[in-house]
């Protein structure tokens, strides 16, 4: 089991969440939104989504650079496995408790009120309940870390991570050892990626998806011409009898 929930079941992860947000891309452009409820209570939906959206941005910046980054990369600038550590924790601490607070007002503002409420489907709500229980988990790992300052628990998940990317045979292997908190946290992250198409959650590769789209797939050139009204014509017409 734990061989194909961190061996294999990363890659259906990953193919579904990449595949199926392409096709609903091409498919359904009329659904890629985030059903805003801006005019509803934007008090509280200011403050939340500045907290967690900022939360949330410096969390997977942090994730993407500190799991994919080759460790021979940070001994070569000089960053120990230590150092690196603590950093993790202490930006990470900081970014979930942030993105934490401002999610737990996302979703008091979505069950609380009944307008919201009304306009949510099954998936708003339970999209946001999963990033929560994310954010608790990640949060919950910090205790796990603190006791492996040494920064080798994080060489485990960069080598794992690096590991499903290249295609490696036995990447699972590098984590079998690890604390069940953080193996809860990396699968929950693959549920969200597996979910990802079917959630209002597409809205975040908007930015990059369509300028590519329209540099890569456009048609091509408009031609646009002037339209120039013909002169009206002056008719001799025989009066009528």
């Amino acid at each position: 089991m734990h061989n194909f929930l961190f061996g294999i079941f990363p890659y259906i992860a990953l193919g579904v969440g990449i595949m199926g947000t392409i096709a609903r891309y091409e498919r359904d452009p009329f659904t890629w939104k985030t059903s805003s409820s801006q005019l509803l209570r934007r008090r509280q939906l200011v403050i939340g989504s500045i907290l967690f959206h900022v939360g949330v941005l410096v969390i997977f910046v942090g994730h993407l650079v500190g799991l994919l980054t080759p460790i021979w990369i940070f001994d070569a600038i000089g960053i120990s496995h230590g150092a690196k550590q603590l950093l993790a924790v202490i930006a990470g601490g900081i970014a979930g408790v942030l993105a934490l607070i401002g999610g737990a007002m996302l979703m008091h503002r979505r069950l609380t009120d009944p307008r919201i409420r009304q306009t949510s489907s099954v998936w708003d709500i339970a999209i946001l309940a999963m990033l929560l229980a994310q954010l608790l988990l990640g949060l919950g790992t910090i205790f796990a870390s603190i006791q492996h300052l040494d920064g080798e628990e994080m060489v485990k998940f960069m080598s794992w991570a690096q590991g499903i990317f290249t295609f490696e045979a036995g990447a699972a292997a590098y984590i079998e050892g690890v604390a069940p908190v953080f193996k809860l946290h990396l699968f929950l992250g693959l549920l969200i990626i597996l979910v990802f198409p079917f959630t209002r959650l597409v809205h975040v590769v908007s930015g990059f998806a369509t300028p590519f789209r329209y540099l890569l797939a456009r048609p091509g050139y408009q031609i646009v011409r002037s339209r120039r009204r013909a002169p009206l014509k002056r008719r001799n017409v025989e009066p009528a009898e």
